[in-house]
């Protein structure tokens, strides 16, 4: 049993719901499943795992469903997962559940499910569960709030079909790492009724211009993944017509959403905006080889050869910033990710001045993979967590903040080092990929970098509203859905907030939260656990407000009242007094 699957099981003994028999209208991969073909750009082998394909309609019915449920039988047989499906909604219990890494809404429309059901789907994610939307799956529950959130965007309208340029914005994920920078495919291209960035990762977009109709404008996310209330959950557009299943780059699409949703491939799928390219599909300028060896550039992507050199960008210098950049090993290479440096020709004078991120999964803990070489390891627990083995694709984030770095991987912390040595500084500097010898191939793609405005680090302490009193997590509880209130400041851990660079404010270990993602006035601010989304984003403004960019509201003391105890909510900004914050500085 895998890590998913025991917090699945654990969920569903401990669930209220008493467990139904699986209904008889669902059937097996096992039952008439179409022969497979040849897996196609494979990935690495998994353990054998179940998926529930639900594709049942309340609205508009699809033509290219039961061309869906065939495809990704045969996806199930290739690629050791078996496939149940069925338009059966008393399969949403928390006992049958819990029998699937991921759930698959394959062009589902409407209402189709019920209270209970709902429940049960929400207890299956939130222990830990996978969501798989494909195209419909957005016209969906529009009155359930919670799948809102979880399919990350609702439909609005399309166009007719025809073909569009597809932009790749991430080709590490493992939905969208054998495409290439544009993918060029005919669909019925939908418009949503909001824009999932700021809550959630997008992998791939629309470029209007390449077709009529679309409504978006230059941003058009068509497909995109989440960490949602505890499970992950990826959603594509592409599906309407029968011969999308058929189309073996959509198919691998589909393939590594799969993957991905069911824990058997690790992505980073935090919200990302702000970054500007350094490598991309704009070339190498800015770009210099210190040293022997070289880095060949195709399909966008740098793949070392020979060595010991050092392929540096010259054109700037970096105070504090987010470095982001996808890797890939070939096997048991070695290469790592150079920060902190000053201009020089000599590779080693970075090796001498600034600090080596390491690529390499076999050696010693301080100058393995995710190690600040030679210098701290990093957890390896959490970093054998994030890891994809050598021929998939990883992600780093290496942020750095005055003289701290912390290290990221596919979305999760792995190393937290802070410099003392007098010799070096990570306060200014340039960045470097290591080409470290002959037979060493690793390859670099999409690098990427915020700058973070000189920031020293997250701030820490209260934050003080109408009256002068502080907001407090209601009787110190860590529990998720805890009431945030204003009380009279005392300097407890329930009143110490900090106020990250992710835009969260955190306590007792977990963020300040929209109660299901709600935008209605009047709802519930709580504590939960941190999960990345919109739902936990506060952008201070100018007027002294704090807006939650994902509802477009503020947070408010409910009744303008100062009183200890009176609860905070979501209300329409006003900027009265009562949605006055003086946060951490």
């Amino acid at each position: 049993m895998n890590r998913r699957s025991t917090r699945l099981a654990c969920w569903a003994a401990g669930a209220l719901l008493v467990a139904a028999a699986l209904p008889t209208a669902v059937s097996t991969a096992s039952e008439q499943a179409p022969a497979a073909p040849a897996r196609a750009a494979a990935a690495a082998a998994d353990p054998a795992y179940d998926v529930l394909v639900f594709s049942k309609t309340a609205g508009f019915r699809h033509d290219s469903i039961p061309a869906g449920i065939t495809a990704l039988r045969q996806l199930g047989a290739a690629n050791n997962f078996t496939v149940t499906a069925t338009e059966d909604a008393a399969a949403f219990t928390p006992a049958n559940l819990t029998g699937y890494e991921a759930v698959v809404f394959l062009s589902t429309t409407g209402d189709v499910l019920n209270a209970a059901q709902q429940t049960a789907f929400e207890g299956y994610i939130e222990a830990g569960g996978g969501y798989v939307g494909i195209h419909a799956a957005a016209d969906t529950e529009y009155d359930w709030t919670w799948y809102g959130g979880l399919a990350g965007a609702l439909f609005k309208s399309h166009p007719h079909i025809q073909p569009a340029t597809v932009k790749v914005e991430d080709r590490a994920h493992d939905a969208t790492a054998h495409l290439g920078p544009t993918w060029q495919r005919t669909d019925e291209w939908y418009d949503y009724r909001t824009n999932p960035r700021s809550t959630a990762h997008v992998l791939a977009s629309l470029d209007e211009s390449t077709y009529s109709g679309g409504t978006m404008g230059v941003d058009h996310p068509i497909a995109w993944c989440k960490d949602y209330r505890g499970g992950r959950a990826f959603y594509t557009g592409g599906g309407h017509t029968q011969e999308s299943f058929a189309e073996p780059a959509f198919r691998r699409h589909l393939l590594g959403g799969i993957r991905w949703a069911a824990e058997m491939t690790e992505a980073d799928c935090r919200p990302e905006t702000g970054y500007t390219t350094l490598f991309g599909t704009s070339g190498t300028a800015g770009w210099k080889q210190a040293g022997p060896g070289s880095f060949t550039h195709a399909n966008a992507t740098l793949t070392s050869q020979g060595g010991l050199g050092l392929y540096w960008y010259q054109a700037k210098e970096y105070t504090s910033y987010s470095l982001k950049l996808d890797w890939r090993q070939s096997g048991d290479d070695n290469s790592g990710v150079f920060v902190g440096f000053p201009a020089s020709d000599d590779p080693w004078s970075a090796v001498n001045n600034g600090y080596e991120i390491q690529i390499d999964d076999t050696d010693t803990p301080d100058r393995t993979t995710g190690a600040v070489y030679g210098f701290k390891s990093a957890d390896l627990a959490a970093r054998d967590a994030a890891l994809n083995p050598p021929g998939e694709w990883n992600t780093y984030e290496i942020r750095v903040e005055g003289e701290r770095l912390q290290l990221f991987l596919n979305g999760r912390k792995i190393n937290d080092f802070t410099n003392t040595d007098s010799a070096r500084s990570l306060q200014q500097g340039h960045i470097g990929l290591q080409n470290h010898g002959d037979g060493d191939d690793v390859s670099f793609r999409n690098i990427r970098i915020k700058e973070l405005g000189g920031a020293t680090g997250p701030k820490e302490g209260a934050v003080t509203g109408i009256g002068g009193k502080c907001v407090d997590v209601a009787n110190g509880s860590s529990a998720d859905g805890t009431q945030i209130q204003l009380w009279t400041c005392n300097q407890s851990a329930a009143q110490r907030w900090t106020a990250g660079t992710d835009d969260t404010l955190r306590a007792l270990g977990k963020c300040l939260d929209i109660s299901g993602a709600g935008t209605a006035d009047g709802t519930k601010i709580q504590l939960y656990g941190c999960n990345g989304t919109g739902a936990q984003k506060w952008v201070a403004q100018p007027d002294g407000t704090l807006k939650n960019p994902s509802s477009g509201k503020c947070l408010d003391a409910s009744g303008a009242s100062s009183a200890d105890g009176t609860k905070l909510h979501l209300w329409t900004c006003h900027t009265g007094a009562n949605q006055k914050w003086v946060l951490p500085s």
